[in-house]
């Protein structure tokens, strides 16, 4: 399984890649505390956000604290991303799926070497 988590402000909107599964927390310790039950039940392989002007550190800090794998990436290189895969429309749902559909892809790249 592969999360793809779109950070804004007040919200996480999360996609479960290859099952589809997408829903929204909030931003703060309630929605995080929901994110990590959630994603704990999932086993994830990778969770993969982007940077986000610094919204994204309490999230990557509070998944890293609880063991779950995740990589922080360039929000410039999901945008070439998704218009590399021609996703040109941008909501957080989709930036969410975009997402996880990146990190299964580099997890599979990095498998291969």
């Amino acid at each position: 399984m592969y999360i793809g988590i779109d950070v804004s402000k007040d919200r996480l909107d999360v996609h479960i890649r290859p099952t589809g599964e997408a829903f929204s927390v909030t931003r703060d310790e309630t929605g995080l505390g929901e994110l990590v039950t959630r994603l704990g039940v999932v086993g994830p392989a990778l969770i993969v956000l982007e940077a986000t002007g610094g919204f994204e550190t309490i999230v990557a800090t509070t998944l890293a604290a609880e063991g779950l794998p995740l990589a922080v990436i360039n929000p410039r290189q999901i945008r070439a991303f998704a218009q590399a895969c021609g996703q040109l429309a941008k909501t957080d749902a989709l930036d969410a799926a975009i997402i996880a559909l990146r990190g299964s892809r580099a997890a599979t790249a990095t498998r291969r070497s």
